[in-house]
């Protein structure tokens, strides 16, 4: 290759790097470790900053102590507080502390603070640099303070009071509305929406449900302004809980990410397998109830799986949708009357739906005039059963003060087994005499 060559070839790849960062970090984050420094040090720094951030957070993680302490420290400081934080708090403790040390200091200072608080809490979340005015200060005061934040992105204006303490909020459009000598404790409709820094991210999201919100100030006990949690940090909070709700419906840990070690996802999600290998073996014992009118009767092990899957979805429909409503906050505990009945009748006009239309297969299939009385007869008891359980399970795990999502489809998948399988053969038995032999 010709240097000519060459160089048109450099320049192409650093103007991919440049113009599709994201495109660039999932092509280089399965590449050896030494690669991926020599390139983010071969370019310049503002593209090996940006490549960066869309790295895999486990890569950047391992990735961030090895590189130059320059261009470290620029990545860092490219970054949100909040963003640089995690990614610090997934580097080991003797090299966090290292680069720590070669931050400026009003830096370091800032993300030792997010540091130290508990990873999911709005104190994790928050970012710290936030400019406060005085409740007395004029709007003109303001657009001249506001003008000198250059870089910092500024939505709503929050105000503190003589002794430091949150005392409102005004909106930037209204300053920029206002007349100059207004002052700004007039344009403060009250006290912002506001949360511990020790809150929950369940607190953080239930509040983003309720309300309409840009910022979200952070205080401490003394309802001192700490920072304030920004719309796209909300947003991700709020994904990033419903992610954890699918995952922990299935057995699954909200702690486990796709790049966790396998040991890790090993112990988080086996005992949940063992206790789900134990309900599958209660659900077998009912089956093993009936094992005489099963060996009299084989139609009914062919229809079995029929029954079992029809109010398994029944069940997960209604589970889904309660959970959605806890979730959003649009239900409470005593609503669960209310609920459990709603899902009953959806489950019953179904049930009956379905079972006509199954009933009407099984008689074309096996001539059994009895056959598909049995299984209509299980299919709506069964169905029923799943959708009530699917609505009232859910509300049990919240009414215990445990977490609505955790494995609640292995306890559904339990209760819908048992009673389909106990209806379905429970009923054949009961209307044997109505059965075809063989």
């Amino acid at each position: 290759m010709t240097k000519g060559a060459e160089r048109a070839s450099a320049a192409l790849s650093q103007s991919f790097l440049d113009l599709y960062p994201a495109e660039a970090a999932r092509v280089i984050d399965n590449r050896p470790q030494s690669e991926i420094i020599a390139l983010l040090q071969s370019k310049p720094a503002p593209i090996g900053t940006a490549v960066f951030q869309c790295m895999a957070p486990d890569v950047a993680a391992q990735t961030l102590p090895l590189i130059e302490s320059n261009l470290a420290r620029q990545v860092v400081a490219a970054m949100d507080p909040s963003q640089a934080a995690g990614l610090l708090a997934r580097v080991d403790k003797e090299a966090r502390t290292r680069l720590l040390d070669s931050f400026e200091p009003s830096r370091a200072k800032e993300l030792k603070l997010l540091l130290s608080y508990p990873a999911g809490s709005a104190g994790s979340l928050m970012d710290p640099r936030v400019t406060t005015f005085h409740f007395e200060s004029t709007v003109k005061e303001a657009r001249a303070r506001i003008r000198g934040l250059r870089g910092r992105r500024v939505y709503d204006i929050f105000l503190v009071d003589e002794n430091g303490l949150l005392a409102g909020v005004v909106a930037l459009q209204e300053i920029v509305l206002a007349r100059p000598n207004s002052r700004l404790a007039d344009l403060s409709p009250g006290l912002p929406a506001s949360v511990h820094a020790m809150s929950t991210r369940e607190e953080v999201v239930e509040l983003l449900n309720q309300r309409r919100l840009t910022t979200l100030a952070v205080v401490d006990l003394e309802q001192r302004l700490l920072g304030v949690i920004r719309h796209d940090a909300l947003v991700a909070a709020a994904q990033e809980e419903m992610s954890a709700d699918i995952q922990t419906m299935v057995g699954a840990s909200k702690e486990e990410r796709a790049l966790s070690p396998a040991i890790f996802a090993v112990r988080k999600r086996l005992p949940w397998l063992q206790i789900n290998l134990a309900t599958a073996f209660l659900a077998a014992s009912v089956v093993g109830l009936f094992e005489e009118t099963i060996a009299r009767f084989t139609a009914l092990a062919v229809l079995l799986p029929v029954v079992a899957g029809q109010s398994g979805n029944t069940g997960a429909q209604a589970l889904a949708v309660t959970m959605r409503g806890l979730a959003l906050r649009e239900i409470r505990l005593h609503h669960w009357l209310r609920i459990a009945f709603k899902e009953v009748n959806v489950a019953a006009i179904n049930g009956i739906a379905v079972a006509l239309t199954t009933a009407a297969g099984v008689y074309v299939w096996s001539q059994s005039a009895g056959l598909a009385l049995v299984i209509m007869i299980s299919m709506i008891i069964s169905m029923v059963a799943a959708g009530m359980s699917g609505a009232v399970i859910p509300m049990i795990l919240t009414a215990l003060g445990q977490d609505p999502a955790q494995s609640s489809s292995i306890i559904l998948t339990t209760v819908t087994d048992v009673v389909g399988f106990f209806s379905f053969l429970g009923i054949a038995t009961l209307l044997a005499g109505m059965l075809p032999a063989g």
